[in-house]
């Protein structure tokens, strides 16, 4: 009896096996492929051995038969790459897909084509871009061997794993005769707590949540943001267990990508995911989700009330204290991303923004700063090739852009030219905090950098005014008459300045904030006009 029950038990499993292979297999086939997609693109790939295509757009296909086609063609001197989503049921350039169930791009000359053609398709994610050009010949003798073989390890693997399963089927049954205890919560919901600031949310398992598959309960509450990539909306996060509704809510916030802009989520993700990056001036990550039901990608942070920095200056005139506590608090930050070193001096890569305004900066409930919005940001990584930094491109806001991002001049040979183009940014913010500041007297309206330009300047109308005129925000001579923002306005004009190598390092602005600080203990922290002694020295400029 109990030969013929591990028998039945067998039987069972394989057919059970069967049947989930295969809802699995037509459930992934529902799922759109994605697949590189650049149309037709000069290349260097010479067409031997293996290349990988020059192509940094990751499209979702529009058709869930579609599959991943990369074409090679060489023309007299001219050389293309043409990465595409097909459908293979039908011909593209003449040529039926015969290939399209191999993981990997294996490139096959067709002839009679006018040139040298080469094409391969595939159907896995982005299999198309890496292409092989130069296959091992598959012997007669070869193939009978897989094929003698292949069904021998699946039916050693079928035994295996019948016999796993079977002595985990015993154990339980043997084991659910014994008394249990009460389950125990492992949570992780249990991780994300208050911090102290009271209103903003954190977690003690910061770029580690929600390893397992379980989406967090989140309950979506009001839209805060909108971007070009995403919506951000202020949400609440259920803690505890599933049935412990008396516990109540934690706000967070929820960085929403339609599944359309899944690489600039992944981007961001990646980004998030090292935790070299957790700084008290860097907006907090919890975790990310791939929402499939209502096909959106998720960021989860902390969400700060405030919310960012051009939002907090059209409403709020700032007293000294708050310059020297924002400005400072911006410093640290870009000066964390830019370092090679954590505070522990533990080796971290260092990373360039690329997108600082005043709209991708969040004001903490202590009135300190913390970046956020990582879409565009760069792991300026040792091993970056110059090809691969040119193809980053010319990225960030236009209005915030530093002359040599603007002319599409920026020096791929050293990655220090990254940081200097997010210091010219910050330089630009430095001055919507100096112009909003109640020490240099009156304070006007709130006004962008270069405010005389359109609301949304393009490239070109930015080249006139930063290129051409070599302009700059005005910086009036009344503000150089409070001690603290006369070196506040020097460090502004040396790290806009049009030689980026001349310019001020992140970590020496936040220097001189620092050293700053004995000015902020003399003044009265109020809201009214700041009254400092005219016989206090400038500090000493690093």
């Amino acid at each position: 009896m109990e030969l013929l029950g591990v028998a039945v038990f067998w039987c069972g499993t394989i057919l059970c096996g069967s049947v989930l292979l295969r809802e699995a297999e037509s459930y992934i086939m529902k799922i759109p492929r994605l697949c590189k997609f650049c149309d037709v693109r000069a290349t260097s790939c010479a067409g031997v051995r293996s290349c990988k295509v020059e192509c940094d757009i990751t499209a979702i296909c529009p058709d869930k038969q579609d599959v991943c086609v990369s074409i090679w063609r060489k023309t007299d001197a001219n050389v293309t790459f043409d990465t595409v989503c097909h459908n293979p049921a039908h011909a593209l350039h003449g040529v039926l897909l015969d290939d399209y169930n191999n993981s990997k791009c294996q490139m096959k000359e067709i002839k009679g084509m006018g040139s040298q053609f080469f094409i391969c398709s595939c159907s896995v994610d982005e299999c198309n871009e890496h292409t092989f050009f130069n296959p091992t010949t598959d012997s007669p003798a070869v193939a009978v061997v897989l094929v003698s073989l292949v069904p021998l390890l699946v039916m050693a693997v079928v035994v295996i794993a019948s016999f796993y399963w079977y002595r985990v089927y015993r154990q339980r049954k043997a084991s659910s005769r014994r008394k249990k205890g009460p389950p125990l919560d492992f949570s992780d919901n249990r991780a994300i707590m208050m911090d102290d600031e009271g209103s903003d949310s954190s977690s003690t398992h910061a770029n580690n949540l929600n390893h397992n598959t379980e989406l967090l309960p989140i309950e979506l509450d009001v839209q805060v943001g909108k971007g070009r990539f995403a919506e951000v909306y202020r949400a609440k996060l259920k803690q505890g267990s599933s049935v412990s509704r008396e516990q109540g809510f934690e706000t967070v916030a929820i960085k929403i990508f339609p599944y359309e802009e899944y690489a600039s989520w992944k981007t961001e993700k990646e980004i998030f995911s090292d935790a070299d990056l957790r700084h008290d001036n860097v907006l907090h990550f919890l975790t990310a989700e791939e929402r499939k039901v209502q096909r959106q990608y998720w960021l989860i942070t902390a969400y700060h009330p405030a919310g960012n920095l051009q939002e907090y200056l059209i409403h709020h005139v700032i007293n000294w204290h708050d310059l020297w506590t924002l400005g400072g608090s911006l410093a640290c930050g870009v000066a964390h991303l830019h370092s090679d070193r954590t505070t522990c001096r533990r080796y971290k890569v260092p990373v360039a923004h690329r997108d600082i305004k005043s709209s991708n900066i969040l004001v903490k409930n202590d009135l300190t700063c913390c970046l956020c919005d990582f879409g565009l940001a760069l792991r300026l990584e040792n091993n970056l090739s110059v090809d691969e930094l040119a193809n980053s491109g010319q990225v960030g806001t236009a209005r915030y852009m530093a002359p040599e991002v603007l002319e599409s001049r920026i020096n791929l040979e050293n990655i220090e030219s990254f940081k200097q183009a997010d210091v010219y940014s910050m330089a630009l913010v430095l001055w919507e905090l100096t112009s909003r500041c109640n020490a240099i007297g009156e304070v006007k309206e709130y006004e962008p950098p270069f405010g005389n330009l359109r609301e949304n300047p393009c490239v070109e109308s930015m080249k006139d005014s930063v290129l051409r005129d070599r302009g700059r925000p005005e910086v009036p001579n009344s503000w150089s008459n409070h001690p603290g923002i006369q070196i506040v306005c020097t460090s502004i004009e040396e790290c806009w300045d049009h030689d980026p190598e001349a310019r001020l390092t992140a970590q020496c602005v936040a220097e001189r904030f620092y050293d700053l600080e004995y000015l902020d203990k003399l003044s009265d922290r109020s809201d009214s006009e700041e009254k400092i002694p005219e016989q206090i020295s400038v500090v000493d400029e690093k």
